[in-house]
């Protein structure tokens, strides 16, 4: 390919909108341009680049058994019904009604169009196992989209689902695309890490995110792991062991002795400790959610946060928020009373909105003795309270505490690490979630019907392009690895005008084109400063550059992933390249 002919605009600016790398980078080079809100138009350089991660997606899923087909990108609401989902979904599904006035959404994800393929054409536990997939454009009516291709609205996705007997065969299946994951992503070029993660809207008892780990702002999510053995986990699903906790404080007179006292202004966690000189690890604090419209409180030790999509999932929600100074006045039955604000408590709460208030307890507060509460009165906390005899014991008592790094390992008690990490794969053991609602069944030995034992497996085919850029750059541009570079290696002659330079340089284009090398040759008529600053910002592995040293008989040859340059003959610089990517 030519410079002059490629279809690519650089620019000298990063876009204004775009607040991570990989989004400033892309936009930069000429990869992608916004069309509206969460949506991109990929252009040829991005294309290929996709492509190219297709593809080995494509290798590794092929070898590891799976078969590929396409499914619908409009489904009927009918089949979401039958799942349970089309009401619980969320916001994030697309609805949309035909001519006929039928109702449609975009396919987010294809759980129920695979289970429906799967009802028609397996009927005998002989067709057992199968693993289905496919790489299809994906819509999510994201709330917020940002960072570019990492949260989009329209997104290229690879998901595949499969089919067993049993939970043992999932299991099994599940290790197998495990494996296959990680070989994809190494020849990707990214390093991942397969932690434990909340299987969300897909649903699922079992699931595992791949998780490019990265110290740039686009990580998504807190992954905690240990140095000393194999854990690993999203925030959103991490455990830890707590220290004993020494209280440092004699509890004998009056926190003997349950009541309630005046504690003026204790707004925060912090004022209470400092009021009754205690730490906040025999507070008991109450924080106050909406999710699915309903109450929820949450206790927890007062050192303690609690983790959102934990307590939802505590409850069995999909939709969370904190909830309002307003709805909590409510709940208290008192007007124009700031009750937001320190002194909440799990007794004597009214009814909201019709809805009786549930209270969830974290595990930290289940042992506390003696403790602080808020007893919903404004600048008063009830001290010296116990579990059963004070205040009731909530019925659920469970995870729901967001870890901190230095808390320890729930497998062998070492201190937890934490860093930022960006999803670009996950996978679910889903059971029979769709298969049972949907009548998804097959006859097995005996001639009985048995619901498929089904598990879910998808890779962010756009997201790993733009976690790929998170990885690999620098302050002038992209660092592709070769693997999924849109181009091997790009030839640049210094001077087009210099006709042994452009003589030396198509001998070298010629010969990478003819050994099957994917390379450009800017042929522009620019300055050399020009032709440098757009290699490093698309990104090209291998530059090879044709000056002035051509007539010593050598060309410059650049690595642009460690920027190391290297003077040598040109046939020389293209063995390089040659035997590069045939150790692809």
């Amino acid at each position: 390919m030519k410079m002059s002919k490629l279809f690519v605009q650089t620019l000298r600016e990063f876009p204004s909108d775009a607040e991570v790398i990989s989004h400033k980078m892309l936009v930069r080079a000429g990869y992608i341009r916004k069309l509206t809100s969460g949506v991109y138009n990929y252009l040829p350089l991005m294309w290929r680049v996709l492509k190219k991660i297709e593809n080995i997606v494509r290798e590794e899923m092929d070898a590891a058994g799976a078969q590929e087909l396409l499914m619908p990108f409009v489904q009927p609401k009918e089949l979401w019904e039958e799942s349970g989902r089309w009401e619980v979904y969320g916001k994030e599904l697309m609805r949309l009604r035909d001519r006929h006035n039928r109702e449609m959404c975009l396919g987010p994800t294809h759980e129920e169009i695979i289970t429906s393929i799967a009802r028609d054409g397996l009927k005998s536990y002989k067709q057992l196992p199968v693993n289905l997939y496919q790489i299809q454009s994906k819509f999510r009516d994201e709330v917020r989209p940002r960072f570019g291709l990492l949260r989009g609205r329209e997104f290229i996705m690879k998901d595949a689902y499969s089919f067993d007997m049993t939970q043992e065969g999932l299991e099994k299946e599940y290790a197998n695309m495990a494996q296959a994951y990680t070989k994809i992503f190494k020849r990707c070029g990214l390093n991942t890490k397969m932690v434990q993660s909340d299987s969300g809207a897909i649903g699922g008892s079992v699931s595992h995110e791949f998780m490019v780990i990265t110290d740039t702002d686009a990580g998504e999510n807190d992954v905690f792991y240990c140095d000393s053995c194999d854990y690993s986990a999203n925030s959103n699903h991490a455990v830890s062991k707590l220290p004993e906790v020494n209280e440092g404080v004699k509890l004998t007179g009056d926190w003997q002795t349950a009541q309630i006292v005046d504690t003026p202004n204790t707004h925060s966690i912090e004022e209470l400790c400092d009021f009754l000189k205690i730490p906040a690890t025999l507070i008991v604090k109450t924080l106050v959610y909406i999710i699915d419209k309903k109450p929820v409180l949450a206790l927890i030790r007062g050192d303690k946060q609690v983790e959102e999509t934990k307590l939802m999932n505590a409850f069995g929600g999909n939709d969370i928020r904190i909830a309002t100074a307003g709805e909590i006045e409510e709940m208290m039955g008192v007007n124009g009373f700031d009750a937001a604000k320190g002194f909440i408590g799990p007794q004597g709460l009214k009814e909201y909105n019709g809805y009786e208030i549930t209270v969830i307890a974290d595990e930290t507060v289940r042992d506390m003795k003696n403790f602080v509460i808020g007893v919903n009165q404004k600048d008063k906390h009830g001290i010296g309270y116990n579990w059963d005899l004070d205040v009731k014991l909530p019925e659920t008592v469970t995870d729901i505490r967001l870890v901190e790094a230095g808390e320890l390992c729930p497998q062998c008690g070492k201190p937890l690490k934490v860093t930022r990490g960006i999803e670009v794969g996950n996978i679910f053991q889903l059971g029979t979630k769709y298969s049972k609602p949907m009548n998804a069944v097959y006859l097995d030995q005996n001639g009985k019907t048995q619901p498929y034992i089904m598990g879910c497996y998808g890779i962010g085919i756009s997201r790993t392009a733009a976690a790929a850029v998170e990885a690999h750059y620098d302050e002038h541009g992209i660092k592709w690895p070769l693997a999924i570079a849109p181009y091997h290696a790009i030839v640049i002659p210094v001077s087009t005008k210099d006709e042994e330079q452009m003589r030396v340089a198509n001998d070298i284009y010629t010969t990478l084109k003819k050994h099957g090398a994917e390379v450009v040759i800017d042929d522009r008529d620019e300055r050399a400063g020009v032709k440098f600053k757009d290699a490093d910002l698309i990104g090209f592995p291998y530059q090879i550059i044709v000056g002035k040293s051509i007539a010593d008989g050598n060309v410059e040859f650049k690595i642009r992933e460690t920027d190391e340059k290297t003077a040598m003959k040109p046939e020389e610089a293209a063995e390089v390249v040659i035997t590069a990517i045939n150790n692809l």
